[in-house]
């Protein structure tokens, strides 16, 4: 028989407790030194690397000062278990969600993993008058079957594309191109769901220059709210600066979308050709960048076009010159630190104003969305791709003949 004294396993345990604290104290502390992170306000910071760059944070510590938990501002949802309903192939900066180390390709897995593995029905409008409940014709809501829980209000011509439906389409490319699922995971309570790869092949800009990487992703957005339709894109996404930008360029698909009827599921498979395109598009998308990169350019230009994205009228109000000069300080600041990396050229014009609507443009949330969340919901919605685009064409004019 075994006896274990319960004071010496006592302190073992606290002395295990008190290291595993002060690692945690020494790994924050390092992240902050390595400028991966910094303070903004009492017990809040603020991510300034990585793909999860401008998102924040709050550090929760006990009476001792010492961390004891980090409460992300994510605006994930949770699932039924308490888990974080994320998926995602490396972590996260706030550590949440089912991580699987280099991804995977099974896709029963990842709407698991993430909380996607609900399915969508619509049930009957009902109000009440005077003690009587009636029936809205022709009016109905979508409701998850997991949890019972209301998402919009529809009319009768809506059939709700459910997730797997939506994108196991996207299943084909997994297999054909040995790629793995990137990321997924359920937003405001199941109104909005996502889902991406990474295509195989990443692109270079300049690759004799300046060689900047772009990495490609193919992106599914999904709505059961009625408010928003089945949406994909080919997306470029350049690590550095954390930025995306689907430019129209010449007459390559970077989007489409399809709205919830009975014939949507038969046009989503017709998605595949829309996807072999990509290639092509990356292809092109790198030839413009390049000419961009190789175009010098004087702040003067850099100005006029800014002028002609975010024109000012004569006789504007205090308030909106207030407004534009804040703009152009910070991109005139974006793109002094641009020109540093790549030079004073057309592309790093691009790369500052692509980075300012991306990350530092004023975003209003809405009710049940942090800041952080309502950026990051634009961005992969392609909010700002209009203005993008309007200034991909007009710095395309600039470019060295």
């Amino acid at each position: 028989m075994t006896i274990t004294d319960v004071n010496t396993a006592f302190h073992n345990e606290k002395t295990a407790q008190i290291a595993s604290v002060r690692e945690r104290e020494r790994a924050f502390e390092g992240r902050i030194d390595r400028g991966e992170i910094r303070m903004v306000g009492a017990d809040r910071y603020e991510v300034l690397t990585g793909w999860d760059r401008g998102e924040t944070f709050t550090v929760a510590r006990n009476a001792q000062g010492a961390i004891e938990r980090i409460i992300a501002n994510h605006g994930l949802d949770e699932t039924a278990d308490g888990t974080i309903a994320l998926y995602a192939s490396s972590p996260a900066w706030h550590g949440l969600g089912q991580i699987i180390p280099g991804g995977t390709s099974d896709i029963d897995e990842v709407l698991r993993l993430s909380g996607l593995d609900f399915d969508v029905v619509t049930v009957p409008a009902m109000y009440q008058w005077k003690g009587v409940v009636r029936d809205h014709t022709g009016q109905f809501h979508t409701v998850r079957t997991d949890t019972g829980a209301p998402l919009g209000a529809v009319g009768n011509k809506y059939t709700p594309i459910q997730n797997r439906q939506g994108f196991e389409f996207l299943q084909e490319l997994v297999g054909r191109y040995d790629v793995v699922w990137e990321s997924a995971g359920v937003l405001r309570g199941g109104k909005r769901v996502f889902i991406s790869i990474r295509l195989p092949e990443a692109v270079r800009v300049d690759a004799e220059g300046i060689n900047d990487l772009i990495v490609p992703y193919v992106a599914v957005m999904n709505d059961h709210s009625g408010k928003g339709q089945f949406q994909c894109v080919v997306t470029p996404w350049r690590p550095v600066c954390a930025n995306t930008e689907r430019f129209a360029v010449r007459d390559s698909v970077t989007s489409w979308a399809v709205r919830h009827t009975a014939g949507a599921v038969d046009e989503i498979k017709e998605a595949r050709r829309t996807l072999g395109l990509s290639v092509q598009y990356f292809d092109e998308f790198a030839a413009e960048e390049t000419a961009l990169a190789r175009t010098d350019i004087a702040v003067q230009q850099f100005h006029d076009v800014i002028n002609e994205l975010w024109p000012l009228d004569d006789d504007a109000k205090d308030r909106t010159l207030a407004n534009h000069a804040n703009r152009l300080g910070a991109l005139d600041g974006m793109f002094r630190t641009e020109a540093e990396r790549v030079g004073r050229t057309a592309y790093a014009a691009e790369r500052a104003i692509t980075d300012y609507l991306d990350h530092v443009a004023p975003r209003r949330p809405g009710k049940t969305m942090t800041e952080e969340v309502a950026r990051a919901t634009a961005l992969l919605e392609g909010a700002d791709d209009d203005i993008k685009s309007k200034a991909h064409r007009r710095l395309m004019l600039l470019r060295q003949r």
